[in-house]
């Protein structure tokens, strides 16, 4: 194999030689420079897209609802399009409470107008979006026996399941009830209270109270119980459930549409299967 020349060597005037420079053909400061940049590129591009998907993600809502409307209004919210619905349930006082502490939330449906009225009257709902949307009964359910409001008076009854008043609106309406029908102040030592209007279902359900006193939609979730009868209606005011999108939310174009949504025709058609009577604007 033929050896391949060497370079000629460079003297200097004295005879002396240059060193000679070392080449290394894989050290390119001008390809690296353009690989580096091409990099550099590529990352603020992902960055940018990545960016744009967030500025055009839909937001999510979060709803905080009566424990009487689980499970209606999941199934409404789930109708609506373009926004993922969180629904958070509990008794409508705690939940106006939790929303005066800041706890997230972008619509607010109560079962009362007392709540809501608490809300309002320390700014916390963003003006002109407040509106009647359902409305209920107030029934009296057992499991097997007989017999009215008056009959929780006699020895056969002695537990009799409520919501607690001071932030349970059915349990605020059924002290109404008992109190226009001369109940209230006799049936005291017989008074269990609840957190919301589902623990009084699973109290009677159970056999751990002999009465409740629910509404009428409630007693429709629970084929243990049935409805016994339902309280005069001029005992008590009326049930209604007021719906307004909370001031501080951070989506109010969507959670107005979200509360138009619930108002609207298809939603109205589930709130009457699961036996609401919607109110008309």
């Amino acid at each position: 194999m033929p050896l391949e020349p060497r370079p000629p060597e460079l003297r200097d005037g004295d005879g002396q030689r240059y060193p000679q420079q070392q080449t290394d053909p894989s050290h390119n400061d001008s390809l690296e420079t353009d690989s580096d940049r091409l990099v550099s590129n590529s990352f603020i591009l992902a960055v940018a897209l990545a960016l744009a998907g967030c500025s055009h993600r839909a937001p999510e809502l979060t709803v905080s609802a009566a424990a009487s409307l689980h499970p209606v209004i999941d199934e409404a919210v789930a109708k609506f399009n373009g926004t993922k619905v969180v629904c958070n349930f509990g008794a409508s006082g705690s939940l106006a409470r939790q929303i005066a502490n800041g706890a997230p939330a972008d619509l607010f449906v109560a079962a009362g107008p007392k709540p809501m009225d608490e809300l309002a009257a320390t700014g916390l709902l963003l003006p002109g979006t407040r509106r009647d949307l359902l409305r209920n009964e107030v029934v009296l359910i057992r499991t097997g026996a007989t017999g009215c409001f008056d009959s929780l008076a006699g020895a056969a009854v002695k537990h009799i399941a409520v919501g607690e008043p001071h932030s349970v609106p059915a349990g605020d309406y059924a002290r109404q009830v008992l109190t226009k029908l001369g109940l209230w102040d006799q049936l005291q030592t017989k008074l269990v209270f609840t957190q919301d209007v589902r623990q009084v279902l699973s109290h009677v359900a159970s056999g751990n109270a002999d009465a409740g006193i629910v509404y009428a939609t409630d007693a429709r979730t629970e084929p243990k119980v049935r409805v016994a009868c339902v309280a005069p209606p001029d005992s008590h005011e009326p049930v209604v459930y007021p719906m307004a999108v909370v001031k501080s939310t951070r989506h109010a174009s969507a959670a107005r549409a979200l509360a138009d949504f619930l108002s609207g025709p298809e939603s109205k058609a589930i709130f009457q299967a699961h036996g609401f009577a919607t109110v008309t604007p």
